[in-house]
């Protein structure tokens, strides 16, 4: 597939991983692996840096294999979410940040006001700044125009499983934000991926999709297949929908009896 930057950092994988749910680190990585992800994001707040060595997540998502994106998953503020930012910044030593300000514990949507009052100061301070975000195409031209790298708008609320609930305000964002979007939480299986990516989408973020399977393992190689199916179908251009049916054979030239 053809590659895509976010900032200065450049992909080719067009599915993103999460680190959360896994019955281990052990199958996080086979799974991460398995996906074809070049990025994997790790949860600030839930994460143990001060593991015992060979025990922690780095150990076995390695910043080495791996493209680390710090999410500020947990913040409920602008401020918790920018302190938790920085944080990463320096554990980590990346620009990258994916912004995360929740405003209702129950669906786990963002608070649309603080993530932008958080992404003007990450941005202004220098941070690759991907903030999730709701399906909302003002929001995402505010974000864009406060210079973030990409926007991230759901599909479903986290974790739900729901699929693409609202294609046409996802096309509205595509058409109107001139930056990488990619659909992030509610995918649930590699269908839902593949009409993320029908709909020109840059990328799909997803965890509980792979994690919560019965067997995450080979729902990761679905996801990966799920992507690069959808990827292709957009970059063919689907043939024109008909109300009626037209034959596939040509109708001149047909032998009479």
């Amino acid at each position: 597939m053809t590659a895509y930057t976010l900032g200065s950092h450049e992909f080719t994988s067009r599915l993103i991983i999460g680190s959360g749910k896994y019955e281990s680190f052990e199958q996080n990585l086979a799974c991460a692996e398995a996906s074809g992800a070049e990025m994997v994001t790790v949860a600030l707040r839930r994460t143990k840096f001060d593991a015992p060595k060979g025990q922690g997540l780095l150990d076995f998502i390695s910043p080495d294999r791996f493209k680390i994106l710090p999410n500020t998953a947990g913040c409920y503020t602008a401020e918790d979410a920018i302190a938790t930012a920085k944080l990463g910044r320096e554990l980590l030593d990346t620009d990258l940040v994916k912004l995360e300000v929740i405003g209702d514990e129950r669906t786990l949507f963002p608070d649309v006001p603080a993530t932008l009052e958080a992404a003007e100061v990450l941005v202004g301070d220098g941070f690759t700044v991907l903030p999730y975000i709701t399906d909302d195409p003002v929001a995402c031209q505010r974000l864009a125009a406060i210079g973030c790298a990409a926007v991230m708008p759901l599909a479903a609320p986290i974790g739900s499983g729901l699929g693409i609930r609202n294609p046409a305000n996802l096309r509205i964002i595509l058409e109107t934000v001139e930056l990488p979007v990619i659909v992030d939480a509610g995918v649930g299986t590699a269908s839902d991926a593949a009409v993320a990516m029908e709909l020109g989408a840059t990328a799909v973020l997803m965890n509980t999709g792979i994690a919560g399977a019965k067997d995450p393992l080979k729902m990761a190689r679905a996801m990966r297949l799920g992507i690069e199916a959808g990827h292709l179908a957009y970059e063919s251009g689907r043939m024109p929908r008909r109300l009626y049916a037209a034959a596939s054979s040509p109708l001149d030239g047909i032998a009479s009896f």
